[in-house]
This record gives C-alpha cells, sequence and structure tokens, in this order.
C-alpha cells in the first residue's frame, strides 16, 4: 500500500490532512463536485470503511472508489477541447450510463469533463486530468461566457429575443440578462455566463418554443474548430489565457 501512495506526498505531504473530495481532485481522478456525489451515494471506502462527507484523509490511507484503489496520476495533466456528439452523457460514471463521455473518447490517460453538455446538445466540452483547474472554472462559472448557436421550431419573433435576453423565470430564479441575436427565422446565437441545468431549453420552452438542435462552439477564449465526436488538445496560449482570466 505504502508504493500506491508514495507520489501522493507531493500533493499533501507526510502530516497533513485533506477532505476526501480534495483528494480525488489533487490525485486526477475527477473534480471535488463529483467526488462528493460518489461519498453520497456510498461507493467510497476508506481504509475498508464507507466514507462520510467531510472525511480527511492522508497520502497512508487506502482510498477506493467501487473497490478500486485511487492513486496518484503521475503524468502530466492533460486539457481535452472535444466537440461533443448528441446522445452522449457528460458523466464519469462508466457503470451506470453506457452512453458516457468517458468511453467516447476512451483517452489513455483518466479524464473527466469540465461542466457538462446535456444529453440532447452537441457542442465544445473541456475534459482534464487537473482537478485544480476543474475547480477554478466551476468557482467562477457564472463569469465565463459560452456561447451556442440555437435551432427551433416555430419562427422566432422580436419578443422571443428581447425576452430571452432580459431574463427568464425558470427553476426557481430569473436567468441573468445575456446576449441573443436572431439569425434567421429559426435560428438565434446567445451568450451565457450561467449554467443552469438544460436552461437554454427551458428559457426557450417557457416563451412558448421549442428547441431542435443546440450547438455550444465557444467556451471562454476556446472556439469550436473540430468535427463532431473528435478531439484536440488545448494550446499553450489557449491555457495561458484561460488561466488569466480565472485570476482576474
Amino acid at each position: 500500500m505504502k508504493n500506491s501512495f508514495r507520489h501522493l506526498v507531493f500533493y499533501m505531504g507526510d502530516k497533513n490532512l485533506v477532505r476526501i473530495n480534495k483528494f480525488f481532485s489533487e490525485v486526477g481522478h475527477s473534480s471535488r463536485r463529483a467526488a462528493d456525489k460518489y461519498v453520497e451515494q456510498g461507493r467510497v471506502t476508506i481504509n475498508g470503511k464507507i466514507a462520510e462527507m467531510g472525511s480527511k484523509v492522508s497520502h497512508d490511507d487506502e482510498i477506493r472508489l467501487d473497490g478500486e484503489l485511487i492513486t496518484a496520476n503521475e503524468t502530466k495533466h492533460v486539457y481535452i477541447a472535444f466537440n461533443k456528439p448528441r446522445g452522449i452523457v457528460c458523466t464519469t460514471d462508466t457503470k451506470r450510463e453506457k452512453n458516457n463521455i468517458i468511453d467516447y473518447i476512451n483517452y489513455p490517460e483518466r479524464i473527466f469533463p469540465i461542466g457538462r453538455l446535456d444529453k440532447d446538445s452537441q457542442g465544445l466540452i473541456f475534459l482534464t486530468s487537473d482537478g485544480d483547474i476543474v475547480n477554478e472554472i466551476l468557482r467562477s462559472e457564472n463569469e465565463n461566457e459560452k456561447e451556442y448557436m440555437v435551432y427551433v421550431k416555430e419562427p422566432l419573433t422580436k419578443s422571443f429575443i428581447q425576452k430571452m435576453s432580459n431574463g427568464v423565470p425558470i427553476l426557481d430564479t430569473i436567468t441573468k440578462k445575456c446576449f441573443v441575436e436572431q439569425i434567421d427565422n429559426h435560428r438565434f446565437r446567445i451568450i451565457l455566463t450561467q449554467g443552469l441545468n438544460r436552461q437554454i431549453r427551458r428559457m426557450t420552452e417557457y416563451l412558448g418554443n421549442k428547441v431542435v438542435k443546440l450547438e455550444r462552439y465557444r467556451i471562454m477564449n476556446v472556439e469550436l474548430d473540430i468535427p463532431v465526436g473528435k478531439y484536440r488538445h488545448l494550446t499553450k496560449g489557449e491555457l495561458k489565457e484561460i488561466r488569466r482570466r480565472l485570476q482576474a
């Protein structure tokens, strides 16, 4: 067991304890948010005992998820831009979800998505092995621009565009004001700085229309430039700009 965890000293030090969700993030397994879900579901054990929310661990502890030993990612972190097809679910739960993003990409190292893009939508999503940058992006999610092209069933109206941009009541809140531009009778683009569950679809339905196709083609400074179902690594310049915006 000691050999399995010898590399964690770099992250935590011999005597330091960290919360279990931070442990998952630091070793490059998953985000803290995902780790919390694993703990809530009773899938995580610490030295053979089921973990509790807020449990603290050290590098000497044996951490397992669904019985699988969790160890540090010893490789350099990877950062990927992926053009997600429709029908693929943005989850790391490969056992419970057949059409998951991890199995679809089949990347040779452990990676996980940053945020989500719903199953019926397609377009740009980031994946990485770096749990820290996941937390930074999710913490500042309401400041990061995400741009979409939306196709709707019924013809668009000026009233629809105006109401979409000024805020719509969904999920017990009013969406933030945002940029919305009509492209043609059945298509508009929208720039969000929120990440509410199925936000664009819910907003559209509230205003009496229906989304038939939704594509995200920009996150922050990165634009979609690869075919559906393909991925590429983020460039050094893109990563530098992302980090600059997160620190601003």
